[in-house]
């Protein structure tokens, strides 16, 4: 069997029937071991040992940095992130100076003037702060790090949140990429996930960020929600391959009311079932594909010329908390409530409520409440599923290398357990290395689940989103 499979036969075996086989929850692989795994155990002084350590030996090394900003003016039913609805902007300004209080407990640690070459702010949105507030914490930021020249600076907009002018001001702050959070352009499937907003007011302001310069556009889309159709989600596809962003990231939708609240207002017989879901996949695989966008992994897209395609063919491409990335596995420095960084070998996460947030930082402490410390172990299957996700391809001779060890003794039952997903087409083993076919790239989760030791001695899975 051939090594790599054609387009042509990639686009052949995504059928319904096909999909559907992989149709089991997984983790997405922001990080390995994922987060379910961080222990409450671990405390602030974990993470001031982490952070100090990385100032005595990885001092010259870029950082990335994530702040969460968890503001939100109106409720999305779908939404599982940590966010906090409030129309009341004034809280903004007590959160702004926590994070100055974070910020400077973080660099009193790491040691000011550090390089930054990577910025993200997500949420909630964070677009809920004014102009102002946005350029007091970019202002904050930019007098303890020092960001680099090509520095990505990135922020995820609600559309419902910006005008042309705000989008302005967003590029005078150093800002040079945009995620859109579209989701569905259909009006009852707005309604029904209370997200309204027009198919123009995102065109006009994809076209405005054009205008001013903005690198890279990004567009968030999920399917599976309710009241969608593979009919009514196909013409939202081609909306967007009508707006032409930059990067798509496709995401199914994971319904846990149980562990989700928001999630409780929408009704379960409006959801897709299974088979339309995998139809809708298919569907969009095959629209952006028709498009010339190239599949990065997973559930991101993106034109050829974008950064992110062009570090995926020079095998530079790296995973983090935010998803695919460009830059090199650096170190992440995450502020704000219920963040999640990582420095070296060490995972830690903020409070996840703004009372236990701020009363930690009142008290001179980081606002750290659990995390995870790698063993050797995690350490060699990190490298595996990182290497299956970003570059689809495993030298084990170079693995051996670096972990002294034998691939095929340590890995003896992954290795067998791959039999199947190789005589599904999704993988080879040959020549020592294991390599994800182009069809094999569009079940990349399902691949690296077999050497998450975690997940196998797991009892229940229901907690993470499902593969396909």
């Amino acid at each position: 069997m051939s090594a790599v499979l054609t387009l042509a036969h990639a686009q052949s075996l995504l059928t319904p029937e096909f999909l559907g086989k992989f149709d089991t929850p997984g983790p997405r692989y922001t990080s390995y071991p994922t987060a379910d795994r961080f222990a409450a155990g671990f405390l602030p002084s974990d993470a001031i040992r982490a952070l100090a350590h990385n100032r005595t030996t990885n001092a010259a090394a870029p950082l990335s940095l994530y702040v969460h900003i968890p503001f939100c003016e109106q409720l999305c039913y779908y939404c599982a992130c940590n966010k906090i609805i409030t129309k009341h902007h004034e809280r903004a300004a007590e959160y702004l100076g926590a994070l100055e209080r974070e910020l400077e407990l973080v660099t009193a640690e790491m040691g000011s003037g550090r390089v930054v070459s990577q910025l993200h702010l997500g949420g909630g949105s964070p677009t809920f702060l004014s102009d102002e507030e946005l350029g007091r914490l970019m202002q904050g930021l930019r007098s303890r790090f020092e960001f680099t020249p090509d520095s990505e600076i990135s922020i995820e907009v609600d559309p419902r949140t910006v005008t042309p002018a705000r989008l302005g001001a967003l590029r005078a702050m150093g800002f040079n990429r945009l995620s859109f959070g579209v989701q569905d352009f259909d009006p009852e499937v707005q309604k029904a996930v209370h997200r309204v907003q027009s198919f123009e007011s995102v065109r006009d302001l994809m076209i405005s960020a054009r205008d001013l310069g903005f690198a890279s556009i990004n567009a968030d889309l999920i399917y599976g929600l309710p009241k969608q159709t593979p009919e009514s989600f196909a013409r939202t596809i081609r909306q967007i391959g009508e707006l032409r962003p930059d990067r798509i990231a496709l995401y199914a939708y994971a319904h846990l009311p149980e562990r989700f609240k928001p999630q409780r207002r929408i009704i379960d017989h409006d959801l897709p079932s299974g088979p339309q879901r995998v139809v809708m996949l298919g569907d969009a695989i095959g629209g952006f594909l028709s498009r010339d966008y190239q599949y990065i992994g997973m559930d991101h897209f993106a034109l050829p010329g974008d950064s992110l395609a062009v570090a995926k063919r020079e095998g530079r491409l790296h995973r983090n908390f935010q998803g695919y990335s460009t830059q090199p596995d650096c170190d992440l420095v995450a502020l704000g409530v219920s963040a999640i960084g990582r420095i070296g070998a060490t995972y830690y996460q903020n409070a996840k409520t703004l009372p236990e947030y701020y009363e930690a930082l009142r008290q001179g402490l980081l606002p750290v409440v659990r995390g995870y410390t790698l063993t050797q172990d995690d350490t060699i299957r990190a490298d595996v599923i990182m290497a299956l996700m970003c570059q689809g391809h495993v030298e084990f001779s170079s693995l051996e290398a670096r972990h002294g060890i034998r691939m095929k003794d340590y890995f003896a039952a992954e290795l067998a357990a791959l039999e199947s997903l190789a005589e599904a087409r999704l993988v080879v083993i040959a020549g020592g290395s294991l390599q994800v076919t182009l069809a094999g790239w569009f079940l990349v989760r399902a691949i690296a689940m077999v050497f998450d030791r975690h997940l196998q001695a797991a009892k229940d899975r229901r907690s993470f989103s499902r593969v396909v």
